[in-house]
């Protein structure tokens, strides 16, 4: 099992918005591009592009990370170099840790946040429908989310409700009216805009309406029991106090020609203060909101910039839960690797019982299978722990 993982912690968000192009396409190509390469679960969410690759064998490694590098630059627009400068790659035990450490919400912008879980759950079905998961590739994910659950029941952390919105909407909230006197303006339809729906609903704000750029907000909102916007933003805008985007469309959704259009009809009334939350990877604000006046911008930069701190004990006793998860996976591993081989030597002496049983009667046949059989436990089991 071979990893390559670009995030947060080294790289800016502007870099891995570009790595992540295309995302899932770029799985596809490699597994049916590389012959080294047997499967592919691509893990790209707001602040991290992850490739865990089953590679047919270790010495392939090297061919599998270049192959990678060449499909992903295409993609990116950036040289090769950068690309597999900008990918660290790992293997083995390193693999499954930091996959589930990443699942627990440990290598978050926001330490102990709950959404990744279901990210990583959704990388997986996202490969199993492009067909580039393998059995091992399943095992593994299927781990990292027994290991995510384990980490939240045993230690509290991500059941606390931390989350990129949430620390998002801390920042803006001592700008704000009242949360039930908040009118939202929701962009996006997708996971993440139900996860970001179902923070504004738990802090108290129901006047939410939804706008979706491809024409879904109408199904979502009726599901969720919100309102649905025309299709026009700038009039979507009008006597909003908070935007949310979260689309990850391709390109800006709200830019500042709508937003002058929106303000500008308001002036007579006196345009109130406006928060805007771009929480896309892929920006769906253009960047020159945040300097139109009354207008405050926050990003996944600026969170990054003020995410709580994730050295507490509870975090250490999260890590050293990880661990014993690997551990305990990593045991499972070597055990069903060796399951062949045992299995053989046992049907050999099996087979050559039958041929030393052949002349008995039934009955000292059948007590000599028994003896053999009892027998064969203790090396089993010591083969197995071995």
């Amino acid at each position: 099992m071979l990893s390559l993982v670009a995030s947060h912690h080294d790289l800016d968000l502007s870099v891995l918005e570009r790595l992540s192009a295309d995302t899932h396409a770029v799985g596809r190509e490699i597994v049916t591009g590389c012959a080294s390469i047997s499967g592919a679960v691509v893990l790209a969410t707001c602040n991290r592009f992850e490739l865990y690759l089953d590679v047919e064998d270790a010495a392939d490694a090297e061919a599998a990370r270049d192959a990678v590098a060449a499909t992903v630059a295409t993609r990116s627009g950036y040289p090769v170099e950068r690309v597999s400068a900008a990918l660290d790659p790992a293997t083995g035990p390193r693999v499954v840790e930091h996959l589930f450490a990443v699942a627990s919400g440990l290598e978050s912008m926001v330490v102990g946040e709950r959404e990744i879980a279901g990210q990583v759950r959704r990388a997986l079905t996202a490969a199993r429908r492009d067909g580039t998961t393998t059995s091992d590739l399943e095992g593994l994910f299927q781990a990292a989310s027994r290991a995510s659950r384990a980490v939240e029941h045993g230690t509290g952390l991500g059941a606390a409700g931390r989350s990129v919105v949430g620390v998002a909407l801390d920042l803006v909230e001592d700008g704000l009216p009242a949360w039930a006197d908040v009118r939202c303006l929701l962009i996006g339809t997708g996971s993440y805009a139900g996860a970001s729906l179902a923070a504004l609903k738990a802090r108290g704000c129901a006047d939410v309406v939804v706008y979706s750029a491809s024409g879904r907000a109408g199904q979502f909102a009726a599901q969720r029991g919100v309102t649905a916007a025309t299709a026009d933003l700038a009039a979507s805008l009008a006597g909003v106090d908070l935007v949310v985007a979260c689309s990850g469309a391709s390109g800006a959704v709200l830019d500042v020609d709508a937003l002058i259009r929106a303000r500008s009809a308001e002036a007579s009334l006196g345009a109130r203060p406006l928060a805007v939350l771009d929480l896309a990877l892929q920006h769906d604000v253009d960047p020159a909101v945040g300097d139109l006046p009354g207008v405050r911008l926050v990003s996944l930069t600026t969170l990054a910039e003020s995410a709580p701190d994730g050295h507490s004990a509870t975090v250490a006793e999260a890590r050293t839960l990880v661990a014993e998860q690997a551990d305990a996976y990593e045991r499972a591993q070597r055990t069903r690797q060796w399951n062949p081989p045992v299995v053989a030597e046992r049907r050999r002496v099996l087979e050559d019982l039958a041929t030393a049983a052949e002349g008995l009667d039934e009955r000292a046949a059948r007590s000599l299978r028994r003896r053999t059989r009892s027998a064969l436990h203790g090396p089993t089991v010591r083969a197995r722990a071995a």
